[in-house]
């Protein structure tokens, strides 16, 4: 269980990215249902939401930025600029905004908001929805270390988080956040590998998806690099070499490369204009 922290949230944006995070702020008790004002953009879907997390929901976006300490942003970024146009002028210091839309920079946002207000920009991933999310996050310009510390924690609650140049934002989103569709494409072709030698496919699918995962984890707590512990697997004359040689044959790795390379440029290009 978390410590609580303190501050009314205003999440504009209750669909599927507010409502994993919001879901998670909630079950870590990060807040109370009481600090929660949410929007969406149709009424049709207020009773439901309600009902699903317990907090208030409306569709008045001013009412709930004005109340809120933090107003979390989960629009999407086509209507990112929009929304702040109506909520803006009302986000008074030392009120600030977390904006977790691609391709949306900081200093878009805070054209639209009172001087001073500070403002955190946070590129999460789905796998937020099983607590193991990798939330990029940076700073505007008049954000301090008590927002990046907050951004933090709230993210934290999904999984990891790493604070990093804003520069680096679209790799980032070619990385981590188009990541997951990187790795289940690899996953199916491990699954599918299992079932040409003969294994049934849950089995299969099992198989591949917890060596995935094992193999992260060792990553994340040995801190080694990937090429060592690919090394340390690899014995003289044995399977994984032969292997190993098939993948580069069929260029696995430049491949994966050119993938990451080419979702990075894309982010750029998906720059948000006024």
């Amino acid at each position: 269980m978390s410590e609580n922290i303190n501050r009314k949230v205003a999440l504009i944006g209750l669909g599927k990215m507010g409502g994993i995070l919001l879901r998670a702020f909630l079950d870590r008790k990060l807040i109370q249902a009481g600090q929660v004002r949410a929007t969406v953009r149709h009424e049709r879907r207020i009773d439901y939401l309600k009902s699903e997390f317990g907090v208030e929901v409306g569709t008045d976006n001013l009412s709930a930025a004005e109340w809120a300490d933090i107003i979390l942003l989960c629009v999407k970024p086509k209507t990112v600029l929009e929304v702040l146009k109506q909520i803006g002028p009302s986000i008074q210091p030392p009120a600030f905004v977390i904006s977790v839309a691609a391709s949306v920079s900081t200093k878009q946002i805070q054209q639209f908001l009172p001087p001073g207000t500070a403002v955190i920009r946070a590129m999460p991933n789905t796998p937020c929805s099983v607590g193991q999310g990798m939330t990029a996050l940076c700073r505007g310009r008049t954000a301090g270390e008590e927002q990046i510390e907050l951004a933090g924690r709230l993210f934290n609650s999904v999984g990891r988080t790493v604070v990093v140049d804003e520069k680096h934002f679209d790799a980032v989103t070619g990385l981590s956040a188009s990541g997951p569709a990187f790795i289940y494409i690899i996953l199916e072709s491990l699954a599918e590998a299992g079932v040409k030698v003969g294994l049934p496919r849950e089995v299969s699918t099992m198989l591949a998806a917890q060596t995935a995962l094992g193999a992260s984890q060792v990553v994340l707590d040995t801190g080694s690099h990937p090429a060592l512990l690919k090394d340390a697997v690899t014995t003289p004359a044995g399977c994984t070499i032969d292997g190993i040689l098939e993948l580069e044959e069929g260029k696995l790795r430049v491949t994966l490369i050119k993938a990451v390379v080419k979702a990075t440029q894309r982010a750029g290009e998906l720059v948000v204009r006024e």
